[in-house]
C-alpha cells in the first residue's frame, strides 16, 4: 500500500509502467468534472472509475481484495477513510474472477488510514482494503484500475 499527495505520484512511475500513463491522465483530465462511470484509457489494462459511492461506517465497510488489478484510489470531494489488512491476514474466501475482487465480509480491518483530496491510495493485490470508510452521506471519488 502506498498513501501520498498526488504531486508526488510520478515518483511511483517505477512501481508499475503503467502509472505513467496515469500521471499523464491526470495532468490532461480535471476528474472532477469527468461523467461517473468508466472512462477506458489503455484498454483492458488502464481505466478509471469516477463514482459516487454511500458513505459507510468501519462496521459496514466490507474488505476486498483484487488478483489482477492494482486500485489506484482519488477522494474527490471530501475525505475518505480506509480500512487495511494484509491479504496474508485474511481467510480463504472465494475469488469472484468475473469482477476480479474477492470480498471478506463480517472482517474488521487491522488499521485504518484518511486520504484527503489532494492525496491517493495505492492497493496492491496483496493488501486489503475497506473503501468507501466517510461521516458524509456520499464519496465522490476515482478509482484508477492498473494492471498488476
Amino acid at each position: 500500500m502506498i498513501i501520498d499527495t498526488l504531486e508526488n505520484l510520478e515518483k511511483y512511475v517505477a512501481v508499475n509502467p503503467l502509472f505513467k500513463k496515469v500521471v499523464a491522465f491526470l495532468r490532461e483530465n480535471d476528474l472532477m468534472t469527468l461523467a461517473e462511470g468508466k472512462h477506458v484509457i489503455d484498454g483492458d489494462d488502464l481505466f478509471v472509475n469516477i463514482q459516487v459511492a454511500k458513505g459507510k461506517t468501519p462496521d459496514e465497510a466490507v474488505i476486498e481484495t483484487h488478483r489482477k488489478m492494482v486500485d489506484i484510489q482519488i477522494p474527490l470531494d471530501g475525505m475518505e477513510t480506509y480500512g487495511y489488512t494484509p491479504l496474508c491476514n485474511l481467510p480463504d474466501v472465494p475469488y469472484q474472477a468475473e469482477k476480479d475482487i474477492t470480498k471478506y465480509p463480517g472482517q474488521m480491518a487491522d488499521s485504518f488510514i484518511d486520504c484527503q483530496p489532494g492525496m491517493f491510495a495505492v492497493f496492491f493485490p496483496q493488501d486489503g482494503h475497506a473503501p468507501c470508510i466517510s461521516m458524509a452521506p456520499t464519496i465522490k471519488k476515482a478509482i484508477f484500475k492498473v494492471k498488476a
